[in-house]
């Protein structure tokens, strides 16, 4: 007959998800599929699912804040890129049981133009107060000084003036757009016309030939390919801004240290020299430790 201590620790291993499991989990997340999708491809309940995404996407961010710093850049592209959780925000007001910071949600977002890498994210309102907290992490995180280029929202200039101090090199770009072509669901559907772009240096001396924001505009893109709440007429939206933060540390991470960029043929830690091979997808699984499972008490009766 088994004693108490093999019971407990029958129950724990019969009850701990395999690391197997756990990378084919984190695999069909990274690839853009839904939770409840993945749930069902990975034959495990929904909640397993979610789980995993919160301890993994706050390991995730911790390896993140340890890892990228010191960074030697040279150019760096920031935007932002719209999102909501539960409910866009016109609609929060007639929605029923909103949680907290339920509306509209900003992804802020800084790339190095060299390596690709995402130096630095910050998922909070399209304000003044988050562009001076996402403008003080990348400081954070950069060794050198920088180009910067940003679009023209107004909140860059005195985010950028209180943290960099002049210390920098600076230009906004604000892209022109004429109507969109055609009627009706044509119309609604179609990108509108690019007609040109407007450079405005804002301090030090940046190089007009790299003031530009399109590898950031690009890195928008892979988002929303690759996290199914930032898809557009979607019902994969996030619930909970806790766990749209938790999806999009481990976008990045993801992003940054296992996917091999076609172009660079690294990853972008690599050419960054964050890291001299790729990281797996197991091995992301590995940053979050596994918890025991809670052992039920005798039952007792009234």
């Amino acid at each position: 007959m088994l004693d108490r201590l093999s019971i407990m620790l029958y129950i724990y291993i019969m009850n701990k998800l395999p690391i197997a499991k756990r990378t084919q989990i984190i695999q069909l997340l990274v690839e853009g599929m839904s939770l409840r999708a993945t749930s069902r491809v990975a034959d495990v309940s929904i909640n397993t699912v979610t789980k995993l995404l919160v301890d993994v996407g706050a390991a995730c961010q911790q390896f993140h804040d340890a890892t990228v710093i010191g960074v030697n850049s040279q150019r760096v592209q920031c935007d932002e890129i719209w999102s909501f959780v539960y409910a866009k925000e016109k609609n929060v007001e007639s929605a029923v049981a909103a949680p907290d910071k339920a509306g509209d949600v900003w992804t802020w977002t800084g790339i190095d133009a060299d390596s690709k890498l995402i130096v630095s994210w910050f998922v909070g309102n399209r304000d003044a107060e988050s562009a001076y907290e996402f403008m003080q992490d990348i400081k954070s995180r950069i060794a050198n000084r920088i180009q910067l280029t940003t679009d023209g929202f107004k909140p860059y200039l005195t985010a950028v003036e209180a943290t960099f101090e002049g210390n920098i090199d600076f230009a906004q770009l604000v892209k022109i757009y004429g109507s969109a072509q055609g009627e009706g669901n044509d119309k609604r559907y179609s990108s509108a016309e690019y007609t040109g772009a407007k450079k405005t240096i804002i301090d030090g001396r940046p190089d007009e030939a790299h003031i530009s924001t399109s590898y950031v505009e690009r890195q928008n893109l892979t988002m929303r390919m690759h996290m199914r709440r930032f898809t557009r007429l979607t019902n994969g939206f996030s619930k909970k801004v806790e766990n749209h933060c938790h999806a999009i540390a481990l976008h990045f991470v993801y992003y940054n240290f296992c996917k091999v960029h076609k172009t660079l043929r690294v990853t972008p830690a690599m050419e960054a020299g964050l890291a001299d091979r790729p990281m797996s997808i197991a091995q992301i699984a590995e940053l979050a430790p596994i918890e025991s499972p809670k052992v039920r008490g005798k039952y007792k009766k009234d």
